[in-house]
């Protein structure tokens, strides 16, 4: 039996990842400024060529920090955030977390019916985005608590040349908007005050610092809360798991590990998006804790992917099974020299075997000595909690647990443990797990739950087994989700969505194969007698989803059908239209 201990210690740890870890007490931004004091000439990120340094980069945030306070940003309050990767972005993150604050981070593709749904949802007063969304918030204000509304220009963040180019190419595109005076635009915010300075507040390792939205345990957006304690413990674990630093992590924080600056001059390429758990952790705090250098992508292609990867030469890459896939196949990778890659490391879908072998013959090919290792993670774990171990994977795992994270077998919903081999649902404990699901105690008690050991398990509605060396097998998810290039899409939203289009009576969403991104959405749906659906309609069903959802969750694919399949209990038996949907291709 599984008895909640860590049976792959015995078998197998890597040399430097120990088994148990001490974390910082502070906030996400004390670390990072650590980091800020040991390498101040370093850089920290780099936007479309233009670098900056440590220094800079914490005294950017101070002064932010400072301007935010004297706003009126209160200890505990949600500050909103749609952004994607540029610098502002970043600054904001960490200068909201210095001010006691929590920085709420939703997609900036997200739809206006969503982020008015957000935004009441996480009560947030004051919103940060940027210039090419900011009309969506001025057309939902009225409808929310929205007080303040924070707007960046990219153009600040870039060199000279291509400032230019972006207020040529992209401004005349933006929706002009009377400046109301609740807009506040980020320079004009800079100059709330001239000086850095502010009053000191305490922040702890156990505050929440970060909201993610999650589908949870129904399918319903819920905000994830994660403590300044889970970042910055994620944050250690990824470095011990690397298993490609020349030291460990304490060595790496001592004063030996300065003098020798490990780590210092190690890149990211950070393509996934820090509104997403796993961006957020692995691309940028990860790096920032420990003085690397995070090259900020805010939007790409595989091609373009394919030619960063050449030009920026960097050290680590984080992304989504297909992402390398298409990668690999993009012509700019000819003749590419990859023998700066130390690190690939894949999340967010299941990685083929055949994905696997594929890529890695290609990166041997192109002289590197790294391979793809899969991690797994959720939302409520702000991002894996396990990963591959080096050169010992073993086929369909992914992987073994993080330091002082336990993995347990259960049956569903239950705290009743199965045998080594057994399927059942996977449930986690460790540091990085979530406070709860804020303003939702009932989904919080759904997810959490205290076992008879005494610990607090996570309940991820995943599906797995372990084996009896400790290593952890995904098989599928207990709750419906459609994957689709990495982002999860929850059916009961699409659902409720397109039921509200006029003459539909009822519909279903499915994940439906597709070449590119996995699995894509589409809906079956029964009209009201006397209305045919035809091509015009679902025309105007696309349209009405780019309007209600976000852009890599709305649906393309429709089918009218006379009624929907049922379950002896009534309910729409999605399965069977799965099944149907796959005997078709």
């Amino acid at each position: 039996m599984n008895e909640c201990q860590k049976p792959w210690v015995k078998f197998y740890r890597p040399e430097k990842t120990p088994e148990s870890m001490n974390y910082p007490d502070g906030s996400v931004y004390d670390i990072v400024k650590t980091a800020a004091m040991r390498y101040p000439d370093k850089i920290a990120y780099e936007f479309e060529e233009k670098k900056t340094n440590y220094k800079e980069f914490i005294k950017k945030v101070d002064h932010l920090a400072a301007c935010l306070y004297k706003l009126g940003v209160k200890k505990g309050e949600n500050i909103f955030i749609c952004m994607p990767n540029i610098p502002q972005a970043v600054l904001m993150f960490y200068a909201v977390v210095k001010c006691g604050a929590v920085s709420t981070m939703i997609h900036p593709l997200s739809s206006k019916v969503e982020i008015k749904a957000l935004l009441n949802d996480s009560q947030s007063r004051i919103a940060v985005t940027f210039d090419q969304i900011s009309d969506k918030f001025v057309a939902i204000k009225e409808e929310t608590c929205l007080e303040k509304l924070i707007v960046a220009d990219i153009a600040d963040e870039l060199p000279f040349v291509r400032s230019v180019s972006y207020k040529i190419s992209v401004r005349k595109k933006i929706k002009k908007i009377h400046n109301p005076e609740y807009i506040i635009k980020w320079n004009d915010l800079l100059n709330f005050c001239q000086s850095d300075n502010m009053p000191y507040i305490e922040v702890k390792a156990e505050d929440v610092s970060i909201m993610l939205y999650s589908g949870g345990t129904t399918g319903v957006p819920k905000g994830v809360e994660l403590t300044n304690r889970s970042m910055n413990a994620a944050a250690y674990c990824i470095l011990a798991m690397s298993e490609t630093m020349p030291c460990t992590v304490d060595e790496l924080y001592s004063e030996e590990g300065r003098e020798k600056g490990l780590f210092r001059d190690h890149s990211v390429l950070s393509v996934m998006p820090i509104f997403h758990g796993f961006g957020l952790c692995t691309g940028i705090h990860t790096f920032l804790s420990f003085g690397g250098k995070c090259i900020l992508v805010p939007t790409f292609t595989p091609e373009s992917f394919a030619k960063l990867v050449i030009k920026k030469r960097p050290n680590y890459l984080f992304g989504v099974p297909t992402l390398f896939e298409r990668m690999i196949r993009s012509d700019a990778m000819a003749n590419a020299d990859l023998s700066c890659v130390d690190g690939i490391f894949v999340g967010g879908d299941t990685l083929l075997p055949e994905t696997k072998q594929k890529v890695d013959h290609f990166l041997h090919e192109h002289n590197c000595k790294a391979v793809v290792r899969e991690g797994y993670g959720l939302t409520e774990t702000i991002c894996a909690v396990c990963l591959t171990p080096l050169n010992r994977e073993r086929t369909g795992s992914i992987g073994i647990p993080f330091p002082d994270t336990l993995f347990s077998i259960c049956e569903v919903g239950t705290s009743k443990q199965l045998s080594y081999g057994e399927d059942g649902e996977i449930c986690i404990s460790g540091p990085t797990v979530m406070k709860g699901y804020y303003n939702n105690e009932k989904e919080t008690k759904q997810a959490l739950m205290v076992h008879n050991d005494g610990r607090t398990w996570l309940h991820t509605g995943d599906i797995g087994m372990m084996d009896e060396d400790g290593y952890i097998y995904f098989k599928q998810r207990y709750k419906r989700v459609i994957v689709s290039s990495g982002y999860n899409i929850y059916p009961s939203q699409i659902e409720m969505g397109i039921n509200q289009f006029p003459g539909v009576v009822e519909c279903c969403a499915i994940g439906i194969p597709d070449p590119i991104k996995v699995q894509r959405v589409k809906v079956f749906i029964v009209l009201k007698k006397g209305i045919v659906g035809d091509e015009k309609m679902i025309k105007d069903l696309i349209a009405y989803s780019k309007e209600h959802f976000a852009k890599f969750a709305a649906p393309k694919d429709f089918e009218f059908i006379d009624k929907l399949p049922r379950t002896s209990v009534a309910k729409i038996a999605y399965k069977e239209l799965e099944e149907l949907e796959s005997k078709r291709t």
